[in-house]
């Protein structure tokens, strides 16, 4: 009886309702209400596309936003499972907290904010001395800058070199319409943006399929009156190797050649010094007027900050400094970029008092035992090494399929199946002229652990089954294919040679023929 009488009421809503709009087309909002509504899920928000291409005409509540944005991003990657990048991916409690503070501080006015400036100073000053800067006076400080990174640092150092060869043309009434340097094929692509930009020839020491870094003798050779540097660089972009500075720089001197040369120590400038102290790469050497060096990389800061510093006062020309007294004091400038926060060069100077040279070095030579772990184990699955282990290059894992053994698969292949786990490593294809070599790469940052490599090798090994299966069900299918073109079992087909068309098989039985291939 009960239960009659409830269809009946449904029967009469549904029929009464028929001709009402539908929910999602009515403004049923009133001012605020979503302020109050208990649950970000329960807003008209939650029901909307975010905007994408105007600004909206309404506010949304702040909390109903940051979990619109946030919800949003959780679509990203995962940055410690991104073992492509170098870019710093953990900073402690502590560094954070000071970043924040700083959030809100333009760094660039020295006059209202003079202890962020003294702290660039401070960092440039260590930076310096850890690249055995020649110093007369302990108190000094160093000739350099904080950038945004290294792309800023290495234009900034380029347009340092081009200016001192352009005066110097200049006083000897001599043409300086074109300037080239040189540098490594294998170069990042802001050497080649500094070039562009500057107009600046490139001059590049070609890699070959059995070198991957610059030649020296040949570097040297390409020198002429126009030359204004050579590029080395500290770990390259591809397999991690340190190019050989010393041995440009010695052929240099012996050959009485005055060309200077600089660094591009982003990736290798907080390593080499701690891993491999021996290496002679930085000041040390004559011919190097200036070094580069990312503190978001292995300098342990979050993006973006980076470091320029030179040999002495006289490679900085004076007409790159800018004095300006706009922010309440007279200031020199000597960046691409003005306005930007304080919070980065904060934190790199926290890194620096914070692990001293004895945390850096613990953590640089884990870094590297754990890139030798892995480099052992991608050995043990049959790639070929391409990086170089204990402590000659970065820590970072550079490695092929070998050609010998033929498969049906690519390193492409393999990065994608690693995808799927949620790993990010490149594949990628050598520098011009190497032979068109495919490769991968797993860069070995500090949070990247023994037990996460230990993941990553249990992935790799299963990616390499996965594909072994699909490339043998391939060559299953291509057989076949190639069968049922030639035969069948169960009849003539077309293509079939006519030489065994009635022939008798020894097995036929009673039936007498076979139209078949055994």
């Amino acid at each position: 009886m009960v239960h009659l009488a409830r269809v009946k009421t449904d029967r009469d809503l549904s029929e009464h309702n028929k001709d009402l709009p539908k929910i999602e087309d009515l403004d049923i909002g009133v001012p605020g209400q979503d302020e109050f509504t208990a649950n970000v899920y329960g807003s008209s928000f939650a029901a909307q596309d975010l905007p994408r291409h105007e600004i909206p005409e309404k506010e949304m509540p702040r909390d109903v936003a940051y979990r619109m944005i946030k919800d949003d991003l959780t679509l990203d990657g995962t940055p410690t499972l991104n073992l492509a990048s170098f870019v710093t991916t953990y900073m402690e409690d502590e560094a954070e907290k000071l970043m924040v503070d700083a959030f809100s501080k333009n760094f660039i006015d020295y006059e209202e904010y003079p202890v962020s400036a003294d702290i660039q100073n401070r960092c440039v000053s260590m930076i310096a001395r850890l690249f055995n800067v020649p110093s007369h006076d302990e108190n000094s400080n160093a000739m350099g800058t904080s950038t945004i990174g290294s792309s800023e640092a290495i234009m900034l150092a380029t347009l340092a070199m081009k200016k001192r060869w352009v005066n110097k043309r200049k006083a000897e009434g001599k043409d300086f319409s074109r300037p080239n340097i040189i540098m490594n094929s294998a170069v990042q692509v802001c050497w080649e943006k500094a070039a562009r930009y500057f107009d600046v020839e490139e001059k590049f020491v070609y890699c070959t399929p059995d070198r991957y870094v610059i030649d020296p003798e040949e570097a040297v050779n390409l020198i002429d009156e126009n030359t204004i540097g050579i590029c080395s660089i500290l770990g390259t972009t591809y397999t991690g190797e340190y190019e050989d500075t010393k041995a440009i720089n010695d052929l240099l001197v012996k050959k009485g050649i005055d060309c200077p040369i600089h660094v591009d120590a982003a990736s290798g400038g907080f390593v080499a010094p701690f891993v491999n102290p021996n290496l002679v790469w930085d000041f040390r050497l004559e011919k190097v007027v200036s070094i580069n060096v990312s503190g978001h990389k292995y300098g342990l800061v979050y993006p973006g900050v980076g470091w320029v510093v030179w040999r002495d006062p006289e490679f900085l020309p004076k007409e790159l400094i800018f004095n300006i007294n706009y922010l309440g004091a007279d200031q020199a400038s000597f960046t691409l970029n003005f306005s930007r926060g304080a919070s980065q060069v904060i934190g790199q100077y926290y890194q620096l008092i914070r692990l001293g040279k004895t945390g850096y070095r613990s953590i640089m030579l884990n870094l590297t035992r754990t890139a030798d772990y892995l480099a052992a184990a991608v050995q043990t699955m049959g790639f070929l090494l391409m990086s170089k282990t204990r402590g000659a290059g970065l820590p970072l894992v550079a490695f092929r399929l070998d050609p010998a053994r033929k498969h049906g698969f690519d390193e492409f292949a393999i990065a994608h199946q690693l995808r799927e786990r949620g790993w990010v490593v490149p594949a990628y294809t050598m520098a011009p002229h190497s032979g068109e070599l495919k490769m991968m790469r797993v860069v070995v940052r500090e949070d990247f652990s023994r037990s996460r490599c230990d993941a990553l090798i249990g992935d790799l090994k299963l990616a390499l089954g996965e594909l072994a299966k699909l490339d043998e069900k391939r060559m299953l299918k291509s057989y076949v294919d190639h069968m049922r073109g030639h035969g069948s079992r169960t009849g003539r087909t077309q293509g079939m040679n006519t030489h065994f068309a009635d022939e008798t098989h020894s097995l036929s039985g009673k039936h007498g023929k076979t139209h078949g291939v055994c």
